[in-house]
């Protein structure tokens, strides 16, 4: 994983004690659209399965993902494609 990847796996840790974190850097298949950078890690693609997410709506998943991430979100990630479960759902 490059810099920005390993930054954003860290901060979901510290945030949600993810029991499955998958951060994939998708940005070469978006070479020449809008926000991506010479190098990559601008657009990822984020599995994350953890209890926090239990009882919550998708968007409020999402809603706390971009929470934790607000810098990198701020900066230099473009895009963040985004699949968030608790333990044990489909």
């Amino acid at each position: 994983m490059g810099v920005i990847a390993d930054v954003i796996a860290a901060k979901l840790t510290a945030a949600f004690s993810p029991t499955r974190l998958e951060v994939v850097d998708d940005s070469d298949r978006h070479h020449g659209h809008a926000g991506h950078r010479e190098g990559g890690e601008s657009h990822f693609n984020l599995l994350i399965e953890a209890e926090a997410f239990a009882g919550k709506a998708r968007v409020a998943r999402q809603r706390l993902i971009f929470q934790a991430l607000a810098e990198e979100m701020a900066g230099p990630v473009h895009a963040l494609s985004i699949i968030a479960k608790a333990p044990g759902e489909a």
